[in-house]
């Protein structure tokens, strides 16, 4: 059996990065100018919209939120998102498991 992806040598930046490009490829409303993360808060980790580079387009992604929510709901990357400007905090969203 020759498989190119055996055996894994991924680092988990690596993973990361895969699932960010995941999440962009599902929610095509996204900008790219918008830089993607995730970021630990407390004891769970959040995925993170920084809109400093495209800040006239937060509101737009805000008002399609159910399409983000179902993408990084899919890839189980989180249970909350942040929406930010640079470092100011803009709003945040608490997927509820109610929203599957």
């Amino acid at each position: 059996m020759n498989n190119p992806h055996l055996p894994f040598n991924y680092t988990s930046a690596d993973l990361e990065k895969a699932a960010i490009y995941r999440l962009r490829s599902l929610v095509r409303s996204l900008p790219s100018q918008c830089q993607i993360f995730r970021e630990p808060w407390d004891s769970s980790t959040v995925v993170c919209l920084d809109f400093v580079e495209c800040p006239d387009l937060l509101d737009q992604i805000l008002s399609q939120e159910e399409s983000l929510i179902k993408g990084i709901q899919s890839l189980g990357l989180a249970n909350t998102i942040v929406f930010r400007l640079g470092k100011k905090l803009m709003g945040w969203k608490v997927i509820s498991p109610e929203m599957s």
